[in-house]
């Protein structure tokens, strides 16, 4: 059996594989190096069930996640899937290549992300190349659910003019300075804390605040990680992640702007990541 995972730092999707037969599919809370460590890992993952019922059936994990970009950080997410499936192959890519994958089906373009964090590369075909590095929630991630989360609050939390209705929403859904101060300042996952409000934004997409800030964040976001590319006017840019799929209206407007070719958009990339490694 195989395993497949595709890991933000939101939600983990898993598709477990005996031959070409899905035979079981699920999703978790995503994995992050940069904030989980192996003890972590292995103690939600031996909560589901079918885990444990397949741990010595699965010769192969392909793991692409959120943070798995370099050999070093890559090891946290190795040594836990190795103690849960103790006689599998581990192969763990960063999600930008998971992205290239699913978004590209093996063409040259440029791969973003654009989810609870965000993230681009160019991708040949086979291997992806940067030019920026991805800073994070709290240096970059411009664009992201994150990035947005942050701009409403700021905003919501300085008196700035918002929606009346938007306001009522976050009043009645207990969203006061101190809870706020206390998940972001205070509580572990801050960037995924940020991006849950991405589901008000998304209430509220038709007000003329959403629409612009949602456009000037993917503004920000093409003009500093999509034009950095010399050939970015010459090949398709590809999206995953639910930022640009439920606001792809908006995405494409902005890429028009810029002489952006859009290409695929991408809610989920784990289909793509199964029918990549089904031909294996």
């Amino acid at each position: 059996m195989v395993l497949i995972a595709d890991s933000g730092s939101t939600k983990c999707d898993w598709v477990l594989l005996d031959g070409k037969e899905r035979v079981a599919e699920l999703s978790t809370m995503g994995f992050n190096p940069f904030y989980h460590d192996v003890g972590f890992i292995v103690d939600t993952m031996k909560n589901e069930e079918i885990f444990n019922s397949n741990s010595e059936k699965v010769t192969a994990v392909h793991f692409y996640g959120a943070g798995c970009s370099s050999p070093e950080r890559n090891v946290t997410i190795e040594k836990a899937l190795s103690s849960v499936f103790i006689n599998a192959e581990i192969q763990v890519g960063h999600d930008v290549l998971g992205a290239a994958i699913a978004a590209c089906h093996e063409k040259s373009g440029i791969a973003c992300i654009l989810g609870t964090g965000s993230n681009s590369c160019y991708f040949d075909g086979k291997q992806t190349s940067e030019v920026l590095p991805s800073l994070g929630y709290i240096l970059g991630d411009e664009g992201s659910g994150a990035w947005f989360g942050k701009q409403l609050v700021i905003d919501y939390l300085y008196n700035e003019p918002i929606p009346a209705a938007l306001k009522d929403e976050l009043l009645s859904n207990g969203f006061e300075k101190s809870s706020i101060l206390e998940n972001v300042y205070m509580k572990p996952h801050a960037n995924v804390y940020l991006a849950s409000f991405m589901k008000i934004l998304a209430n509220h997409r038709e007000t003329e605040y959403v629409s612009e800030l949602i456009g000037s964040g993917m503004k920000i976001f093409l003009e500093r990680h999509v034009c950095c590319f010399d050939n970015y006017k010459g090949v398709p840019t590809n999206f995953v992640g639910s930022v640009a799929f439920y606001f792809q209206d908006i995405l494409r407007t902005e890429c028009q702007k810029l002489e952006i070719q859009l290409g695929n958009v991408v809610q989920k990339p784990i289909d793509g990541l199964v029918s990549y490694h089904k031909t294996d």
